[in-house]
């Protein structure tokens, strides 16, 4: 059993039932997301999705290295910002190597609650053309905030297998997403989405691959595409951030049913 969920039932003793619950709640929207997130194939075997605890933003929650497809509640682990484990317990168990996207991410941004780290299929192509992605859909609004491309051959030269590693590589990648942006783009690896809250968070990352399907489909049939303005683009971004509650609520259900 993770040292997270034993320190949230032994705190339970001593806080009020709603608070124990909030806490096992959180928990389980964060193996939802990730659950939601393979099931769209969004998440492959690999990728991985955070959250900010809310009772200390110092920290975040990440699974320990497992397929997102089969996280349980008991594979939550939690990380300080430095993206090493808050307990003893954990110490030595086999975490993401990729991590330190999300500590850095953390550190740097903190108006961000969720981190989800991907190899969206439909967004890789984005990363290796010229070709922008560039909102169509208004559920991919936020789009329009900007998605920088992260070139690692930047920070790193020409040896790397893409991946980000290091503290120093999550710093560059950090950077380069930048103040508004909610999307980065990783080249010929994926992106890594930010939110406010989660399930905006898994909207972003879902939509952010629908968005790229349909602008690939605009593509291939050919004359120029209609992009939303700058200005629809923030609009929708926001009047988004509260009606991602409607798919959260039925995406959440769905993945826990069962567990």
């Amino acid at each position: 059993m993770s040292a997270i969920i034993r320190a949230s039932r032994a705190a339970a003793k001593g806080m009020s039932g709603s608070v124990a619950a909030v806490d096992r709640e959180l928990i389980d929207d964060l193996v939802a997301a990730n659950r939601t997130l393979a099931h769209f194939n969004v998440l492959d075997a690999f990728g991985h999705v955070s959250v900010r605890d809310p009772k200390n933003p110092k920290r975040y929650l990440i699974s320990r290295s497992v397929a997102p497809e089969s996280v349980v509640a008991s594979d939550i682990l939690a990380l300080d910002l430095d993206s090493q484990p808050v307990h003893k317990d954990d110490d030595g168990k086999l975490l993401y190597r990729e991590r330190f996207i999300h500590g850095e991410i953390y550190k740097a941004r903190p108006d961000v609650n969720a981190v989800v780290h991907s190899h969206s299929p439909t967004v890789v192509p984005f990363t290796v053309t010229r070709t922008k992605l560039r909102p169509i859909l208004h559920n991919a609004g936020f789009l329009g905030l900007g998605a920088p491309l992260f070139e690692i051959r930047k920070c790193a030269g020409h040896g790397t297998d893409l991946m980000i590693l290091t503290p120093e590589l999550g710093r560059d990648l950090a950077r380069k997403l930048g103040k508004e942006a909610a999307v980065v783009l990783m080249r010929g690896h994926g992106d890594s989405v930010v939110g406010p809250s989660l399930p905006n968070a898994v909207f972003r990352a879902y939509y952010t691959e629908i968005n790229a399907r349909q602008q690939l489909a605009a593509i291939t049939i050919g004359g120029p595409i209609n992009f939303m303005t700058r200005a629809e683009a923030t609009t929708s971004s926001d009047a988004m951030l509260r009606a991602s509650a409607r798919p959260w609520a039925l995406w959440r259900k769905k993945a826990l049913q069962g567990l």
